[in-house]
Order: structure tokens, then C-alpha cells, then sequence
């Protein structure tokens, strides 16, 4: 039996929501001017996938897409609740718009997404910010049509508002429009169960809740068939994708699925939570030939006394075991991770535990941040007598380490041809063309932007710290 939290939204339900687009999109049409949207998106790569949601969903009411909020009819911020200094650009945002709506009344502002489904944000929004037309959290998102309907018929005199306090639902076909036709992000599951202590996700985004396997090859193959060449499995924990379910799917197996898809050329995923990592799903990463060797594997800290504050539920040890046998299995493999720095009451010898990791795995990225309090997580109240200037010398260190790592393998790729897939022109010189290899290096070499979509084979030429340059082998 399906886990009660695991409620798919029905088919009828699905099926208003697009009516009234198609109701909105028609009042559009009779006046004969097409409404502008601006969008903007903070946070991980599930609120980029909402996004692209609510952006089909704009697109099917009429709306097209500018990047300049001057010109827009509708302003939208996804929010995210992760790190404190993201909601701080928010409000700053907001504040902002205040001019803009004065001078624009027919302009909707609309905020969505993480921090929104923290009640005491959303009332201050409510009463500081009254020019904000609609709010509504990660687990409304389906029902935005409606609320932008409300919104357009009460003449913007009434603030819409959806903040569901549950652990959501799941909401199959809704519309959806990607702004890049190479490679897509594939939701697969949503919400978190792991509650570590320094997390807001379980929170805002609720408990896991794992989407039909049918439902997500049905999605894949249809991108697969449109051209895309790259798909991203998305979840907070995908590696518990299946547990809420009664299919006997577990991930290892949906892997093994999205592999087996015709055309299908790259796979990646994320995240990976280290307890979770089983040696079945590493023996599916080495056996799938579309699978990328590359392993996002957040470690967080390299003490053991801090991932317990943590509640991450493994140990130094298991982590490394788990690392080592995927090194093992999977050649080539390149090795990625998350590290806090600064964790309440982290002391000088746990900094070096997280400094010998570094050392002992040779990450080929880190993504590193320094601890970030957030208000309703057990770490809030833990106390902290490091000061910021130490936390600040800390991650200083961490980066000098990381850097010469980095160097040090992107070095031993010099003089390897690499198969990278084209995604375009540098965005720091239009006569370079910008990629990534299987190991989700940045490589940059001159070749004609027609190339941009392709799969090229590549000559490394040099080593930098964080990209690659070559040619183009012909």
C-alpha cells in the first residue's frame, strides 16, 4: 500500500487548472496584447524545475518572457529558505517592486516557492509587503492557475494566498517550458525524511513523496525524443526514491530504466545522501552505460562528532568505505561533495577531520558553504562560540586545499581527448565554445556555435583550476 503522504493530485483536477489557462489565454487574445512575464529563481535545481512548471503554465495563459521587470505585467520570485542571505535579496526585491507598482497598478507580483512555506515569512510578507498580489508555497504550485485568475478578477484589490501546511501531494501533467533544449532536470521524487539538524528542507518541502517510475520514463522518453541529450534525476535524497511506494522499485532499478530508453545519451542525478548508498546502486552506476561516472556525494563535515550534531547518520568511516568501493567499481570516476564550515561548536581538530577528507579523497569540486543559522532547525539553538572571523579563516583554508586538489586532477587530464557535449558560447568570450565532459568538467575551445547541442571529441591543451581548454579533434 501506497504511504498516505504519497497523494497524487487526480486527472479532473489537473484538467481545471488547465481550463482556466486556456480561459485566461483567450481574454489575452481578445485584447489583442500579449502579456509579459519575469521570472526569477533562487535556490537548487528543484525550484528551477518548478519554475520551468510555472512558466508552461504562463506560456499556455498567453504570456510571453522578458528580462527586463520594467516591462512586465507579472513578476514571480521562487524562493528559497536554504541560506539566510537568498531570503535577504528577496525582501530586498520586494521592497523594490513598491515603486514599479505604483507606477504599473495592472502589474501582479507573485512569491512562491521554500520560504514561503515558513508561516511566520509568509505573514510578514502578508502585512509588510501589500503590493505582493499572490503567494503560495511548494506545495501549490499546481493550483496556480487559479490563483492567477483570482488575482486578475478581483482587480488586484485582494492578496491571493495558498501556503498548505502538509507534506504535499504529487501533481502529474502539468504544463511545462524548459529554456534550454540540451539538457533537462527530471523531478523523481520530492520532500525530505532525513531531518538533519541543519536543514530547513523537511519543512518547507515536506516528506518524501516518490513519483510513479511510469510516470517518469513517460517524461524522459518524451524529452529524449525532442532532442535533449543530457537528463538530471532530481530529488533531495534520490537514493530513497521507491521507499514511499509499493512497486519495488527502488533507484538502482530506475536507473537501470532511464539507461535502457532509446536515445537516451547522458544520465546524471542528484542528490545522493551517503546512508543511502547502497553497492547495488553503484554496481548500476558501473554497468549503465549512459550513466555519467560522476558522484555527488555530500559529506558535510569530516568529523565524526560533528556529523552526529549534524544527524547525518553515518560516520567518517562509512562515508570513505562507501567512496572507495565506487572508485573501485567505476572507472574514471569523478567524485564531488557539500561541506559546512563552521558548524555550531566545530573546534580546530574537526576542521582538520574535514581537511584530511578533502586530502584522502581528492574531491574534483567541493561546494562549500559557511553554516548558515535557520530559525525552526534544531542547529538554531545549539550554541556557537565561533566567531565569524574564524569560520571566515576556516573556509579560506579549505579553498586554498581544495584548489590545488582540483588543479592537480584537472592536470592529469592534459593531453586526453574528451568527449564533451556543447552547450553553447562562453559567457566571457562569444569566439569560444563552452561544454562538459561525462565527469561534468567545464571545457572551453573555438568552434562554430553550430556545433552547440553536439557531443565533440576534445584535445585538453591546459589545466585550470576549476575548467579545461582544448581543440576540437578532427
Amino acid at each position: 500500500m501506497e504511504n498516505k503522504r504519497n497523494v497524487q493530485v487526480s486527472q479532473e483536477q489537473i484538467d481545471e487548472q488547465k481550463r482556466i489557462l486556456q480561459n485566461i489565454a483567450q481574454i489575452n487574445a481578445q485584447k489583442g496584447k500579449q502579456p509579459k512575464a519575469f521570472l526569477v529563481t533562487y535556490g537548487c535545481q528543484q525550484n528551477n524545475n518548478d519554475t520551468e512548471r510555472i512558466r508552461g503554465m504562463l506560456f499556455d495563459a498567453g504570456y510571453s518572457f522578458t528580462e527586463n521587470k520594467a516591462d512586465a505585467d507579472f513578476i514571480l520570485y521562487n524562493t528559497c529558505a536554504v541560506r539566510e542571505n537568498a531570503e535577504m535579496r528577496v525582501f530586498g526585491n520586494l521592497g523594490a517592486l513598491k515603486i514599479l507598482k505604483r507606477k504599473k497598478p495592472a502589474l501582479i507580483i507573485a512569491v512562491c516557492g521554500c520560504m514561503m512555506q515558513q508561516e511566520h515569512i509568509a505573514k510578514q510578507i502578508r502585512q509588510k509587503y501589500k503590493h505582493v498580489d499572490i503567494i503560495f508555497g511548494t506545495h501549490a504550485l499546481y493550483k496556480f492557475p487559479s490563483m492567477l485568475q483570482a488575482a486578475l478578477d478581483t482587480n488586484r484589490t485582494l492578496m491571493v494566498s495558498d501556503v498548505e501546511n502538509s507534506d504535499g501531494c504529487i501533481a502529474e501533467d502539468l504544463p511545462i517550458k524548459r529554456e534550454d533544449g540540451i539538457k533537462a532536470w527530471v523531478s523523481i521524487m520530492y520532500g525530505c525524511n532525513n531531518f538533519c539538524s541543519y536543514c530547513i528542507v523537511p519543512y518547507v518541502r515536506g516528506r518524501e513523496r516518490s513519483r510513479k517510475s511510469d510516470d517518469i520514463i513517460k517524461e524522459i522518453t518524451a524529452l529524449t525524443k525532442a532532442g535533449y541529450k543530457e537528463i538530471t534525476l532530481l530529488g533531495q535524497n534520490v537514493n530513497s526514491y521507491g521507499k514511499d511506494l509499493d512497486s519495488g522499485i527502488d533507484f538502482a532499478d530506475l536507473l537501470r530504466m532511464v539507461n535502457d530508453i532509446e536515445g537516451i545519451h547522458r544520465i546524471r542525478f542528484m542528490t545522493s545522501h551517503p546512508k543511502d548508498l547502497s553497492d547495488k546502486l553503484i554496481d548500476a552506476m558501473a554497468s549503465c552505460k549512459h550513466v555519467c561516472p560522476h558522484l555527488h556525494l555530500p559529506i558535510q563535515s569530516g568529523s565524526n562528532d560533528i556529523l552526529k550534531r549534524m544527524n547525518r547518520k553515518y560516520t567518517r568511516e562509512e562515508y570513505l568505505q562507501k567512496i572507495e568501493k565506487a572508485k573501485r567499481s567505476i572507472p574514471g570516476l569523478a567524485v564531488t561533495t557539500d561541506i559546512i564550515v563552521g558548524f555550531p561548536n566545530e573546534t580546530d581538530a574537526d576542521f582538520e577531520d574535514t581537511l584530511n577528507v578533502l586530502k584522502q579523497v581528492e574531491y574534483d569540486t567541493i561546494f562549500s558553504f559557511i553554516y548558515s543559522k535557520r530559525n525552526g532547525t534544531p542547529a538554531a539553538t545549539m550554541p556557537d562560540p565561533i566567531t565569524d572571523e574564524q569560520k571566515h579563516e576556516r573556509f579560506a583554508r579549505m579553498i586554498e586545499v581544495q584548489n590545488e586538489i582540483s588543479l592537480k586532477l584537472n592536470s592529469a587530464m592534459v593531453g586526453s581527448v574528451q568527449e564533451v557535449l556543447v552547450e553553447g558560447k562562453s559567457k566571457t568570450n562569444p569566439n569560444i565554445l563552452t561544454g562538459r565532459t561525462d565527469t561534468n568538467k567545464i571545457v572551453n575551445f573555438e568552434g562554430d556555435a553550430a556545433l552547440e547541442g553536439t557531443f565533440v571529441n576534445v584535445l585538453i591543451t591546459e589545466a585550470k583550476t576549476w575548467s579545461l581548454n582544448g581543440e576540437i579533434v578532427k
